[in-house]
């Protein structure tokens, strides 16, 4: 597979986020350097940081779709987690230097100029931040196949663990970034027409430590899919239900689901009825597993059969006794 056809496969979100951000950072860093302001500054950083680390996660979610190979045989979802480990390590160095810039803008409280400049660049980040957030939401739903209609910020948070690493990402730094330029805009009325200089700084440190805290996040859930995390129980669900569809499967003996990336790897063992040839329960194996492998999202199985032991083992509510 060339590096064009890759590059079309990786994350729709983390590819327009990272040129949304790149221009953002651009403009506010240009009005920072005119305006002196703090708050500019931190969200400016924060741009940045997004910029970088959506396209760090945009390579690694297309790298992630590489084929398996001989000497990788489970295939290559797990880049994008490295990819957003990276991410999260520079978030947590602009953090730091949003942090140190705040506490100083404490200490030492300046007049900022061209507040009308400032507004204007901030309103525009609000604009693209929250587009950029609202496609976000949407690819959550459509990866966790919501199927129910509702509020899509509410349905976005509830099924936001269900979606790949790279949406995650893109959908908690632009939730921060939309949320910063906000409360940038806040900051610097206060210090523009109420004279509260420690405005700035206040807001500064409270951008820089929103940064922290999806640095915190974002390392949380990829660490544990570097692990080697268990599906989420709709998924595990939906599989169990497609098995024992098959009017030859009696029973579940044993089932396991691991997340990698945004596929899942399938291992099992299923009870088939009893009386069956060799050959006979040889291909109700490969039909279940062939019925398996048609769900987009899987994308590897192993399977075992056992005969039948009058034992029931999978119960639809709560899976194995």
């Amino acid at each position: 597979m060339g590096i064009g056809s890759l590059m079309r496969k990786g994350n729709t979100s983390s590819g327009i986020a990272a040129l949304g951000n790149t221009v953002l950072a651009v403009l506010k860093f240009i009005a920072a350097a005119f305006s002196g302001s703090g708050t500019m500054f931190a969200s400016a950083m924060h741009s940045l940081a997004d910029a970088i680390n959506q396209g760090f996660v945009y390579f690694g979610s297309a790298l992630a779709e590489m084929r398996p190979s001989k000497r990788f045989p489970t295939g290559f979802g797990r880049l994008v987690n490295i990819f957003c480990m990276i991410a999260v390590i520079v978030v947590s160095i602009m953090a730091y230097e949003t942090i140190l810039k705040g506490w100083k803008l404490l200490q030492h409280p300046e007049q900022a100029t061209d507040f009308w400049l400032n507004v204007v660049v901030l309103l525009a980040a609000v604009i693209i931040d929250g587009f950029i957030l609202f496609k976000a939401m949407k690819e959550i739903l459509e990866e966790a196949r919501v199927e129910k209609k509702g509020n899509v910020f509410v349905q976005a948070f509830k099924n936001v663990g269900k979606a790949s690493p790279a949406t995650r990402l893109v959908f908690y730094e632009d939730l921060v970034a939309t949320s910063g330029a906000i409360l940038a805009i806040i900051g610097i009325t206060l210090a523009q027409f109420f004279g509260i200089l420690a405005a700035d700084g206040v807001i500064t440190i409270l951008i820089g430590l929103l940064m922290v805290g999806v640095a915190f996040r974002v390392g949380y859930d990829n660490m544990i899919g570097l692990i080697g995390v268990a599906a989420p129980v709709e998924i595990e669900q939906k599989t169990a239900n497609t098995i024992l569809q098959d009017e030859d499967t009696v029973d579940i003996h044993h089932l396991r689901i691991i997340q990698e990336g945004r596929s899942y790897h399938v291992d099992g063992v299923i009870e088939l009825r009893k009386g069956l040839s060799l050959a006979q329960a040889d291909d109700i194996k490969f039909r279940v597993k062939n019925r398996l492998l048609e769900e987009s999202e899987i994308s590897d199985v192993t399977l075992g059969i056992i005969e039948d032991d009058n034992q029931t083992t999978w119960r639809p509510e709560s899976g194995l006794t």
